[in-house]
């Protein structure tokens, strides 16, 4: 548990760095922030200030130490990553850094596995790169004002980080996908006061929040449970193979 005195750092060394350890070893890794509307989600994940030392968040941390481990890999590894960025607004998936891009399905192919069909990718060099390509979708994600938090996010974001290793030496490869998710806010319409398109949306959080909750549920008691719901929602449609299997998962709860 962080209290009031914990630093992003601290939360970043303890279960951020473990996942893009993963990553580098071909896991897939993937990090929520949880909680009502208002409780921190943002800052933990993004942080106030994207460039700032000590207040910047989860993900500029993650693309940093990604970025780190690479440099310090043995010669003979050649990496490529490519990054992309969504919103998923009322059910439907959007692509943050092609707005023109909107109710995009989730695909599965025996190569590829699952996928967004035609969303945006971005291959990028270093973590400044993967910032700006950050910065640039966050300013096309859905807000609105609630009586609890007057910058509201109504969508979940979702970016995500796809780490491809081949090594020269034996051809032999490796490949690790990072999702990043900034979850939208759970709320009790009656402390919000929502109304309207805003209450619509409430109803829509909380219905995709509670399918979330069930394939983690049915994942971590297997004994109880024989089907996933996966399909019950297009966030856990896109995360199949990011929060079972051979992946690692942390949720932070704010």
């Amino acid at each position: 548990m962080y209290g009031p005195d914990s630093e992003q750092k601290d939360v970043f060394e303890e279960v951020g760095a473990p996942i893009i350890k993963g990553i580098i070893e071909g896991f897939n890794g993937t990090i929520f922030a949880y909680g009502q509307t208002g409780s921190g989600k943002t800052f933990t994940m993004e942080g106030p200030d994207h460039h700032d030392s000590r207040l910047k968040g989860m993900i500029p941390r993650m693309f940093q130490g990604l970025f780190n481990l690479i440099d310090e890999a043995e010669e003979e590894i050649e990496f490529t990553v490519k990054v992309s960025f969504l919103e998923i607004y009322m059910e439907k998936i959007m692509d943050l850094l092609d707005p023109k891009k909107s109710n995009l399905s989730v695909r599965r192919d025996p190569n590829q596995g699952v996928y967004v069909k035609d969303a945006s990718e971005v291959y990028v060099n270093n973590p400044e790169e993967m910032l700006g390509v950050m910065e640039a979708g966050s300013r096309n994600r859905s807000i609105a004002s609630t009586r609890m938090n007057a910058a509201s996010s109504r969508s979940h974001s979702l970016f995500v980080c796809t780490v491809f290793q081949k090594n020269t030496k034996n051809d032999s490869t490796k490949i690790g996908k990072l999702c990043c998710i900034d979850l939208a806010g759970s709320e009790k319409t009656m402390k919000t006061n929502a109304t309207g398109q805003t209450l619509e949306e409430a109803k829509m959080i909380n219905k995709s929040l509670s399918a979330l909750g069930n394939v983690i549920n049915a994942l971590t008691d297997s004994k109880k449970s024989k089907h996933i719901p996966y399909r019950d929602s297009k966030l856990t449609q896109i995360l199949q193979e990011s929060i079972g299997g051979n992946s690692l998962t942390c949720l932070i709860i704010t």
